[in-house]
């Protein structure tokens, strides 16, 4: 099954927890790097809509330009959050998954469990240690 796309930044290890949980169900997803190759405009306007989130939803902040470009600004449309995330990918936040199931901002990483028609495969530890998934591919804590 490959109709999973998630949108990877390979330096966030919240991105990276997220497609190893895909992996761990057995997908091999299609992983668009959105810093090397960002999203046209109607494609993020479109996966916005799809999350169900507004585009301030989707900003970034730490490590980014937001309090450069005075993003915190409330009075600011989402035209205006949508063109600095343009100019800007680093402030689209990370990751975005996309699956039959819907499209979510995965953070936390187990966030993609909702979204993986798949059962994982067994144990899953984030890169921090938390263990996620048991031996028998069951999820705890939830």
């Amino acid at each position: 099954m490959n109709d999973i796309i998630i949108y990877h930044n390979p330096d966030c290890g919240t991105s990276r927890n997220t497609l190893a949980m895909i992996r761990n169900a057995g997908i091999e997803p299609h992983v668009v790097e959105y810093l090397k190759t960002p999203p046209s405009r109607a494609l993020l306007e479109q996966l916005i809509a799809r999350a169900g989130i507004a585009p301030r939803a989707l900003l970034r902040e730490k490590g980014t330009p937001y309090a450069d470009l005075d993003l915190g600004d409330p009075g600011l449309e989402d035209d205006a959050l949508i063109d600095a995330m343009m100019a800007h990918p680093i402030l689209i936040n990370r990751p975005l998954v996309v699956s039959p199931l819907g499209v979510k901002l995965c953070r936390p990483s187990e966030a993609v469990l909702d979204l993986i028609p798949a059962r994982q495969r067994g144990a899953f530890a984030k890169e921090d240690g938390e263990q996620l998934i048991d031996d028998a591919g069951n999820r705890l804590g939830a």
